[in-house]
């Protein structure tokens, strides 16, 4: 088995409202899940990591990938959590399973991963300064707009599928995708309220480079996976 595991914590999402609004954090969920991890369970020991509710469920599921052990998890909540914040996410119901360490080239898994497709500018174009971070279907418009050749930029789930190919870094090839949600969010980071996208893509994936592919489960996919985006959770392909 490889040195990370899968964690799986079971979440109380009404002690969770009440911990958020508690700490002022009501702006943006994934900046209070952020610091209610952090201070449970040390900074990035929880990460990338993604919430999950089925409709109608009394309570989420916090999936994560990490390389402590459940013994080092629950050691840390005991002697630094919050009992308000032990009552979100109870560590003694903590699950682990470890991840492989090996992964065969050519293989094919479907995949679920919520991702923030943003791109930070070299430039300064179309209003936004170089250096800001901009949607990147937005920043496609914009380069099109402003470029000396015409060329179709596509729509909005191919232009953040070429995105993901892109952060999927040689690691892996998508082979199908489809755009399951989206929405503008705005994320509160270090008192700046940026908007970007929220998306969830549900498709199938080839392995193209095993050891770089379980770098990127590891490390998580695109930017903000402290906030709970870039988590690849994988699936048998359907026959």
């Amino acid at each position: 088995m490889s040195d990370y595991s899968m964690i799986h914590l079971p979440f109380d999402p009404v002690a969770f409202q009440v911990w958020r609004g508690e700490r002022g954090y009501h702006n943006d969920e994934g900046q209070a899940l952020h610091h209610l991890l952090s201070e449970t369970f040390g900074k990035g020991v929880l990460q990338p990591f993604r919430v999950m509710k089925a409709t109608g469920a009394k309570t989420s599921s916090l999936y994560a990938y990490s390389t402590k052990t459940i013994d080092d998890l629950r050691a840390t909540a005991a002697e630094t959590g919050m009992p308000n914040a032990l009552a979100v996410c109870a560590p003694e119901r903590i699950q682990m399973k470890g991840m492989p360490s090996a992964w065969k080239e050519g293989k094919r898994y479907a995949f679920d991963v919520r991702l923030r497709p943003v791109r930070r500018l070299a430039k300064d174009i179309g209003g936004y300064k170089k250096g800001a971070e901009v949607d990147a279907y937005q920043v496609a418009c914009l380069n099109a707009r402003y470029s000396a050749v015409c060329e179709p930029i596509g729509t909005r789930e191919d232009v953040y599928l070429e995105w993901l190919q892109e952060r999927l870094m040689g690691a892996a090839t998508v082979d199908t995708g489809t755009m399951k949600r989206f929405q503008m969010h705005k994320a509160s980071r270090k008192g700046r309220s940026i908007n970007g996208p929220d998306i969830t893509f549900h498709g199938e994936l080839t392995v193209t480079d095993p050891v770089a592919f379980a770098e990127l489960l590891r490390g998580g996919v695109g930017r903000h996976k402290a906030y709970g985006f870039g988590m690849m959770l994988l699936r048998p392909v359907k026959d």
